[in-house]
C-alpha cells in the first residue's frame, strides 16, 4: 500500500499506525477494530485493532465515528445509507474524518481492545451508533450522539449542518440537534405499528 495524506493524518492523530489494511466497505467479514475513510483511495483503512488504547481524536476537526457491531441487522441496513452517504459527499467536508469503530456485539464481545475501549469510553449501549466530535487545540468542544440507523436525509441533516451547530455552541449559542430523540421514539412507534422490523 503506497503511502497517502490519510496515512500522514493517522501519524498525527494516532501515533505510529499499526500494519494497515485497506477494504472496499466494513462488515461483518472484516477484523475487529477502527478505521477511517480515505477520501483519495475510496476506501476504509484499518489503522488500529490490537493497541489497548481509546480513540480519542487529537488532531483538530469533525469527527463522525460509526459505531458498528457485525451482529446487528440494523448496521446492516445502515451500512445502506452510511457507505453512499459518505462517497458522495465527502468532497463537501474537507475537514471532517469518517471513522468506524467494528466489534461483534459491542465492547463485550470485540477482538480488538482499541474498539472495544473506545465503545465503553463513548457509552454506547445501543447498535447502530452515530457519535459526531469537534475537536479544536486536541480537545473536545462539542460532540452529539445518535441511536439508531440513519436514512441519507437523515445523515445530511445531522452531518451536513454539524460544523455550523458546532461553531455556534462553542461561540455560547444553544444549538438543537436535528434529530431528537422524541423524533426517533416517534420514528420507532410508527414502525411498530406498522409491522416494519
Amino acid at each position: 500500500m503506497e503511502q497517502s495524506n490519510i496515512v500522514k493524518v493517522i501519524e498525527r492523530m494516532w501515533g505510529s499506525p499499526e500494519l494497515l489494511s485497506e477494504y472496499k466497505e466494513v462488515g461483518p467479514d472484516c477484523p475487529h477494530g477502527l478505521y477511517i475513510y480515505d477520501r483519495e483511495k475510496d476506501v476504509w483503512i484499518l489503522f488500529s485493532a490490537n493497541v489497548g488504547d481509546i480513540f480519542m481524536p487529537k488532531v483538530d476537526g469533525y469527527y463522525i465515528i460509526y459505531f458498528d457491531n457485525t451482529r446487528c441487522s440494523a448496521c446492516r441496513k445502515y451500512d445502506l445509507h452510511w457507505f453512499p452517504y459518505v462517497r458522495q459527499n465527502y468532497h463537501r467536508f474537507p475537514d471532517h474524518y469518517f471513522i468506524i469503530a467494528l466489534c461483534d456485539w459491542f465492547a463485550r464481545e470485540c477482538k480488538s481492545p482499541v474498539a472495544s475501549n473506545t465503545f465503553t469510553y463513548y457509552a454506547v449501549h445501543a447498535s447502530p451508533t452515530t457519535i459526531l466530535l469537534y475537536i479544536k487545540s486536541g480537545k473536545e468542544v462539542y460532540r452529539e450522539s445518535y441511536d439508531g440507523y440513519l436514512k441519507i436525509d437523515e445523515l445530511e441533516k445531522v452531518i451536513g449542518g454539524f460544523k455550523s451547530r458546532a461553531e455556534a455552541y462553542e461561540k455560547g449559542v444553544k444549538v438543537s440537534k436535528p434529530i431528537d430523540d422524541s423524533q426517533d421514539i416517534i420514528k420507532l412507534l410508527k414502525q411498530i405499528l406498522s409491522g416494519v422490523k
